[in-house]
């Protein structure tokens, strides 16, 4: 089977059309498993003469192919070893030579090799990029460059190690040198040049790359190299801090140029070195405080300088945290100076913040957020009044204060026209009042002694919650307010400031709509010590319903699928509100049901906004597991046509969330058999080909766990459990997928009434193969998982198992192999067990197998009773506790989430831990009670084996059991 370059270059041609993408992908996807497919692809993209579109989204196919193709769980190749070789030896070259936006995606693609096969397995590398700088070819250098930052960036949030150590000290010791050496020749080419614009501007992109390496290569230590030539570095950010050349100023006010992006590189490496190597930095330092003062009180207001401007704010903010620099702040005269001069103008709405306000809400949103990664400078002047005021609360306090006092007796004035000095009033206030980091949850948990932020709210913010006539800003501005300081007020104040809340909803401004989302969001969250809710549940029950009604409108009021999941807070709004009011969701449910259903056929055609579609799914798993008990017929009928629609289309990122939500509905439908429509589910799921996708596994095993304990008839009269022994064995095999695997044959032994229905070589296999796992590639979570499964046939005696049953099996596998398995992992691993369930399973295994195992008597009487009781003895030191029912949902902090192949556990979905023997509820009592019941049944063999088998201690201490 060759591949057809021409037919794939027009695939990839098509795949950018709307009408033809999902058919043109869906043959690209067939054509993957071709060999060569990769190289096909990179052919492509390095054709000058194909559409640089084509090209483009040949490299964007080629980065996903990789991300899919490359390694599977163990870290193998997938593909040929002639072809990993190919694209290694060939994918630098190509980079060089490809236009800026190609080697992006090509970039991406090298550090997700680079994340499996550097440096150890791609030992070559760093040689082939040193070999190919140049003197002065600056597209040249700049492909090297982009590749060498691609793979030197993923450092960054690694954990310490000795690998990763050993890999940054292999990377320095080639390519530190030539680095410096390469950054010299810029400088000297761009001092040269500095009247050819051509020949600057190239020189200048590559001094951008070169300040992001310098970055990467510095993110854990100082690199020695560097550490050498700290004078010459510290030289050359300083020069082209304060450079300047009007070649490179940009006309655009609103997009940052070369300087712009130089300079921030710049601040970028200064905020490194002060927070993490100061005293290497410090004879340094003094220059660059001075330069940044100045450079901060010069910059205009235009959106092309907020990132420098922002990251320049966060240079200052470390620098002042350093006591003795923050001393040069000190004083009543320079702290106004710098509130009037750089704090001020930077917090200060601007035009172009109004206009984006207006014409892109949803960015404003995201970008004005508490906690949100955006650089602003709004956020950076905060940040670094913040950390002025830990180091001089009371004089900056008292400064800022009459600021404060200074714009608000403007707006009084005109409130009209001067609105936006309250606006920076506030969020100076608002400044100086918080202290410490504010949690996503909680908001700002500790505040300034000096202010009252209740007082301050009450004389001046909350007005703007109660007055229609407001500037929406002002209104935005006050339920921020609520939002940021909502630990601060009591359950009493809540109680009053809830309701405007809900009001703004009403609101037709989409950013104060939006802010009230998200605000109602947070303050329903919020528990107080006890765990209860601040806002009780109560309240909230009677207004749900319109609430609820209100939110989906606003969702749904623009129904292009975009529009639709473009804003995530209502819909995550919209999920808080049922997760507090529970079952209370239960006289609305037609209303949710029918605008979830619609909003799920809507989005399904094209998934936009990951987070949106989180929450939704969240939502839909809040109805099923509050509304779920009471009406299953009802919810299952409405549900599952739409949800196996979504599995039948091509919308592949979704199907990890529905399998989810269908394993909710069987778990909360309390029938002990499953419905004619989830029957259909049963063939499908064990297909293996959905196995193939990493994000499906997690979903498809919690599915098939929530299905076999209510179809286990069927799937014997089927002769179905072959494919589910075939999926144990593909799960058990990786230890990526071992805890699935282990949870699927729990589930199988409790599930089939006796061993004859496993029948005996199904036993054998499953025994077989999890030996082969404990000697071959044990790992502790898999040996915790094989004793779990141990103690729970070893305890199901009811179900024709027990220790007896594990030990013939153990037999067919191997002569005598339960004797070193036994007594080297299951006995001294035993103890270590944690959760309380497990603890109670392998106190019933340990009891039943000394009340009743005949091999125990038979085999292995010499020592295996006696140490079987010794460590039932030390697990009833702390006899298992009886848990008690929590039925809070976790929060989730969504910001990492994207499309792609991961599973994402939804958390409305979550199983609680079940308890397997709930009639077993005073531990010692039970192991007692059996015991002296067994020494009946067996004509006081229990005794006997007391007496002679035990050391004075443990005859006392299983005598006390067993009064």
């Amino acid at each position: 089977m060759a591949v057809d370059i021409q037919g794939i270059a027009g695939l990839l041609q098509a795949s950018l059309s709307a009408d033809k993408s999902r058919q043109a992908e869906q043959s690209l996807r067939a054509e993957e498993a071709k060999p060569g497919f990769s190289l096909s692809l990179l052919q492509i993209v390095a054709t000058d003469d194909l559409p640089q579109t084509t090209r483009l989204a040949g490299a964007l196919f080629f980065k996903n192919f990789i991300k899919r193709n490359w390694v599977n769980e163990e870290g193998v190749h997938q593909l040929p070893q002639n072809e990993v070789e190919t694209i290694k030896s060939e994918l630098i070259g190509l980079m060089v030579r490809v236009p800026p936006t190609i080697q992006a995606q090509l970039g991406d693609a090298i550090s997700v090799i680079a994340d499996s096969d550097f440096w150890e397995r791609w030992n070559t590398l760093v040689d082939d990029l040193v070999s190919r700088l140049t003197p002065n070819d600056a597209p040249v250098n700049n492909g090297v460059l982009q590749v060498a930052h691609s793979i030197f960036r993923r450092w960054e949030p690694l954990y310490q190690s000795d690998d990763l150590y050993t890999e940054i000290n292999h990377v320095l010791s080639k390519f530190a040198t030539p680095f410096l050496q390469l950054w010299q020749n810029v400088d000297q080419a761009i001092t040269q040049h500095e009247h050819d614009p051509q020949v600057l501007k190239a020189q200048f992109s590559t001094l951008d790359l070169i300040l992001k390496l310098t970055y990467d290569l510095s993110t854990h230590d100082m690199p020695p190299q560097f550490e050498e030539h700290l004078p010459a570095i510290a030289g050359l950010l300083h020069k082209y801090l304060t450079y300047d050349n009007p070649a490179l100023r940009t006309s655009d006010d609103d997009e940052s140029g070369l300087l712009e992006s130089v300079r921030a590189g710049v601040f970028r490496v200064l905020v490194l070195y002060t927070r993490k190597y100061e005293e290497e930095f410090q004879k340094h330092m003094e220059q660059f405080i001075g330069t940044s003062w100045t450079f901060l009180t010069g910059l205009g207001p235009e959106a092309k300088y907020d990132v420098v401007v922002s990251r320049a704010l966060e240079f200052l903010t470390i620098v002042v945290g350093i006591r003795k620099y923050a001393e040069q702040f000190n004083g009543s005269d320079v702290l106004s100076q710098v509130t009037e001069k750089v704090v001020i103008p930077n917090l200060s709405l601007r035009e172009s913040d109004v206009e984006t306000f207006e014409d892109e809400p949803i960015e404003f949103i995201r970008r004005d957020l508490e906690g949100s990664d955006e650089d602003t400078r709004r956020r950076g002047a905060t940040n670094f009044l913040r950390k002025l005021m830990e180091q001089f609360e009371k004089p900056v306090t008292d400064v800022v204060m009459r600021y404060v006092d200074h714009f608000l007796a403007e707006y009084t004035k005109d409130r009209k026209g001067n609105w936006k000095a309250k606006d920076t009033a506030v969020h100076l206030y608002s400044s100086i009042a918080a202290k410490g980091v504010a949690t996503s949850a909680k908001g700002v948990l500790s505040v300034n002694a000096n202010v009252d932020v209740i007082e301050f709210f009450q004389k001046h913010v909350a007005e703007d919650l109660t007055n229609a006539g407001t500037e929406p800003l002002l209104q935005v501005d006050a339920i921020k307010y609520l939002y940021i300081y909502r630990s601060i007020l009591s359950a009493q104040q809540w109680l009053a400031a809830f309701p405007l809340l809900v009001q703004h909803l009403n609101s037709s401004n989409y950013v104060v709509y939006t802010y009230a989302a998200i605000a109602i969001d947070r303050a329903l969250a919020l528990n107080d010590e006890q765990r209860q809710p601040i806002i009780p549940r109560d309240s909230i029950v009677p207004l749900s319903k319109d609430l609820l009604q209100h939110l989906f409108k606003l969702i749904t009021k623009d129904t292009k699928p975009e529009k639709v999941q473009e804003n995530e807070f209502l819909i995550k709004c919209v999920m808080r509100v049922m997760i507090v009011i529970r079952d209370g969701v239960v006289p609305s449910m037609d209303l949710v049901m029918t605008n979830l259903v619609n909003i799920t056929k809507v989005i399904r055609h094209n998934p936009s906004n990951p987070g949106f579609c989180y929450y939704h799914f969240e939502s839909i798993g809040a109805l099923i597991r509050y509304a779920g008990p009471a009406q299953p017929e009802k919810l299952e009928a409405s549900l599952f046509a739409p949800l196996m629609e979504v599995l039948s289309s091509d919308t592949e990122e979704f199907r990890p969330y529905i399998f989810q939500l269908l394993a909710a509905i069987i778990a909360t439908n309390p029938s002990p058999t499953l419905s004619a429509n989830m029957q259909q589910v049963v063939a499908p799921c064990l297909s293996p080909g959905l196995w193939d996708s990493k994000g499906n596994v997690p979903a498809l095993t919690r599915l098939l766990c929530n299905i076999i304990p209510k179809s286990a008839d069927q799937i014997a009269a089927n002769a179905q459990m072959e494919a589910v022994l075939i999926i144990f064995q593909k799960l058990v095999s990786t230890k990526t997928y071992e805890t699935h695997a282990m949870d699927l044959i729990e589930t199988v032994v409790t599930s089939f009434p006796t061993p004859s229905v496993l029948e005996q070589k199904y036993w054998t296999s499953i025994l077989q193969l999890m030996f082969t796992r404990l000697s071959n590639s044990k790992t502790e979570n898999f040996t915790n998982r094989f004793i779990r499964v141990y103690h729970l046939v070893s305890a199901s005696t009811s179900l024709g198992l027990g220790a007896d049953f594990f030990i013939s099996t153990a037999d067919q596998v191997q002569e005598n192999v339960f004797t070193p398995i036994y007594t080297q992992i299951i006995l001294p691993d035993t103890q270590k067990i944690s959760r309380p369930f497990d603890r109670k399973t392998a106190v019933i295994s340990l009891t039943r197998t000394l009340a009743d195992s005949q091999a125990f008597v038979d085999r292995y009487a010499k020592r295996g009773w006696t140490i079987t009781c010794q460590a039932l003895l030390q697990l009833l030191i702390n006899p298992p506790l009886p848990q008690s029912a929590d039925d809070t949902i976790e929060e989730r902090d969504v910001d990492d989430l994207s499309f792609g192949a991961a599973f994402t556990q939804l958390n409305t979905c979550r199983q609680a831990p079940k308890d397997p023997w709930p009639e077993v509820q005073d531990v010692k009592r039970w192991v007692g009670h059996t015991l002296k019941e067994a020494d009946q049944r067996h004509n006081g063999r229990i005794g006997q084996f007391v007496n002679e088998k035990l050391g004075v201690e443990e005859k006392a201490a299983l005598s006390a059991v067993m009064a």
